[in-house]
């Protein structure tokens, strides 16, 4: 049985991954949260899950290096830094960096870049997410993932070709940007859609989110895939074969 360690075991997403781990059958051994030893934690396990803080990435990546074993890094809101980290983390464990642990996400992110490489630019994009009020990041990092997915099919750098919070009289839209919205409210775990809008016609991808189990049931099966691989950087549609 694999020993699965959990950083950031004290909120929602930390009761569900100590669940996940149970239903999975595999050892949970122990979790951290901000001021523990992440440490001691990597040395008595096999492999880590991170949920916690993008501000806690840095050292957490550190102790899975120093412990040498394979982390799992589930934490939104990430920034350039941030992914910066991750590839050099990766020069030395296997680390699995992903804005969605949900296996349904992975499987619509692929079905997202196939729609947006056979679909021309008179086909418009947009992502539309939403979420519970205490979420604090948007977009969301899936909603990211999902832009970066279409992007990749149209083969276009986000960066360079994305609408955000649009306010005002902003003209008429750019040819080839991805659009994002985000919604708050209520206790929504969260739900995407993916709209391909051209003349007369539209495709709407969607994934929908009932409870945070699917996110750490995803996690905990990525982690038991990661265990053994060779050093370097991971992604979730690598887990399902994608």
């Amino acid at each position: 049985m694999a020993r699965i360690g959990i950083i950031g075991s004290a909120g929602r997403m930390g009761q569900a991954l100590a669940d996940a781990i149970a239903a999975a059958g595999e050892v949970h051994s122990g979790g951290v949260d901000k001021g523990d030893d992440v440490l001691a934690l990597a040395r008595s396990s096999d492999v880590l899950v991170d949920f916690s803080a993008p501000a806690a990435l840095e050292g957490n990546l550190d102790a899975a290096m120093e412990g040498g074993i394979p982390i799992v890094v589930g934490t939104t809101g990430l920034e350039e830094r941030h992914h910066w980290l991750c590839d050099n983390a990766a020069e030395q464990i296997a680390v699995l960096q992903t804005g969605n642990t949900s296996l349904g996400v992975t499987l619509l992110a692929h079905l997202v870049r196939e729609a947006a490489s056979r679909l021309g630019e008179d086909w418009d994009i947009e992502v539309v997410e939403t979420h519970h009020r205490m979420k604090v990041d948007a977009p969301s990092g899936t909603a990211l993932l999902l832009g970066e997915a279409a992007a990749k099919g149209r083969g276009i750098d986000l960066a360079s070709h994305s609408d955000r919070g649009r306010d005002g009289i902003t003209g008429a839209r750019k040819a080839g940007n991805i659009g994002f919205a985000a919604l708050r409210g209520g206790s929504v775990a969260g739900d995407h859609t993916v709209h391909f809008l051209a003349d007369d016609e539209r495709i709407a991808l969607s994934h929908l989110a009932e409870n945070r189990r699917i996110f750490a049931k995803g996690a905990i099966r990525a982690a038991q895939w990661l265990i053994g691989k060779p050093v370097g950087r991971y992604t979730m549609p690598e887990v399902l074969g994608l």
